[in-house]
């Protein structure tokens, strides 16, 4: 699995990826999506509180805020830099303590371009395990260059963002579709370890979402003049649930371990400013919770923002192989495998495949071996399919 953190912090073996693309996957798969848009009017959504913060405008839905006082945390401080102290004892795990206000301008454009991968992956040894369960390896498959502008090719896919103990990291996410608010769906899909760290761990912080991040894909000698509407063309989403399973909390491991073959997360996320829905903006993409066998499927493909060497993190890449299964352990379910050269930043980018005509999400990136050769992820069933629909469920129509 794969993250990305400040160049200043020690990187740990994780990997992220993301993408999805209308034009771009059209070829390879055929996916939709909106025109370039803004992220909407400015009005502020009901039933939320704004604070003067030493950040900016700290606002804070009321039940957010209410939730930091059950959990004996001052909104201010927490906005002044109280978020920065990640003391075991008071970092918040369970399913249900996730808490995640908006911090006006903490993401800023120089902010999300220093965030690197923190790269989570499984040793060659983890993954020849349960070999006669598994399909041969498969050959790398060269990463490509997504076409730009992103917002005509893949505007549903961008970058996670989110702080952790061990700095600024970043993955990859989709924009799917809300089945109970058909057309305005604020859903976003990536990795539950984009999320949380899993088995002893809890909810990492300041998680924000900016679909087709970089959007003329410029190199890092450009981006200091750039226009912030050109790195995050349609604007900045905080989440203000974030939903992970149960396995990946409590079995998830700085090496995937056994929560892998379940590390999915789903994102409900809300504008910085403005009021229209993610889905208005970008487009969104169904999932397909059908699970199908690699078998039965001819091609599968995975986009994402790949950030260690030789990637920078500031572009979108996407690799198209045919699946094969990995197992890591007769108890866990099979996961897809293709062969990619996509580095950590890639970890919760989207896999899609085509069904019926329609591009669907059929799985996330989690992990890899250190040598890039390839990528894996889980079969989203019928657990996947609980969490999603929790989530619009409960959620949803905020």
């Amino acid at each position: 699995m794969r993250s990305t953190h400040a160049p200043a912090v020690p990187r740990r073996r994780r990997r992220n990826r993301t993408l999805l693309a209308a034009t771009g996957l059209v070829a390879a798969m055929a996916l939709t999506a909106t025109a370039c848009g803004g992220s909407g009017a400015d009005d502020k959504a009901d039933g939320t509180a704004s604070r003067s913060a030493g950040q900016g405008t700290f606002e804070i839905p009321s039940d957010i805020a209410s939730q930091l006082e059950e959990h004996g945390i001052d909104v201010d401080e927490w906005a002044d830099g109280g978020w920065k102290d990640w003391d075991k004892d008071e970092w918040l795990s369970a399913a249900e303590d996730f808490v995640n206000p908006i911090i006006e301008g903490l993401w800023n454009p120089e902010r999300m371009k220093s965030a690197q991968e923190a790269d989570k992956t499984i040793s060659t040894q983890d993954a020849s395990a349960d070999q006669g369960v598994s399909d041969p390896e498969p050959a790398p498959v060269e990463a490509t260059a997504e076409k730009t502008p992103y917002h005509d090719n893949a505007a549903p896919v961008g970058k996670v963002f989110f702080d952790s103990p061990e700095g600024s990291m970043v993955c990859s996410g989709t924009v799917v579709t809300d089945v109970n608010h058909p057309g305005k769906s604020n859903l976003v899909w990536t990795a539950g370890h984009c999320v949380h760290a899993g088995q002893g761990g809890g909810w990492y912080r300041n998680i924000a979402f900016v679909p087709s991040y970089n959007d003329l894909g410029r190199p890092a000698s450009e981006l200091s003049d750039a226009d912030p509407a050109e790195i995050a063309p349609y604007g900045t989403w905080w989440a203000d649930w974030a939903s992970t399973s149960s396995q990946w909390i409590e079995g998830g491991s700085e090496s995937g371990g056994a929560g892998a073959a379940y590390d999915y997360a789903v994102l409900h996320v809300k504008p910085e400013s403005g009021s229209q829905s993610l889905e208005e903006a970008t487009g969104a993409l169904a999932v397909d919770f059908s699970a199908p066998s690699a078998t039965e499927v001819a091609t599968m493909g995975a986009w994402g923002y790949p950030a260690a060497a030789p990637y920078s993190g500031l572009q979108m890449f996407k690799c198209v192989d045919r699946p094969g299964r990995l197992s890591l352990s007769p108890s866990l379910p099979t996961m897809y495998r293709i062969g990619c050269t996509m580095t950590g930043g890639s970890s919760g980018g989207g896999w899609f495949r085509v069904v019926d005509g329609e591009t669907k999400l059929v799985s996330n990136t989690s992990i890899g071996p250190s040598d890039n050769r390839w990528l894996a992820g889980p079969q989203l069933g019928r657990t996947a399919q609980t969490l999603y629909e929790n989530m619009s469920e409960a959620y949803g129509g905020r």
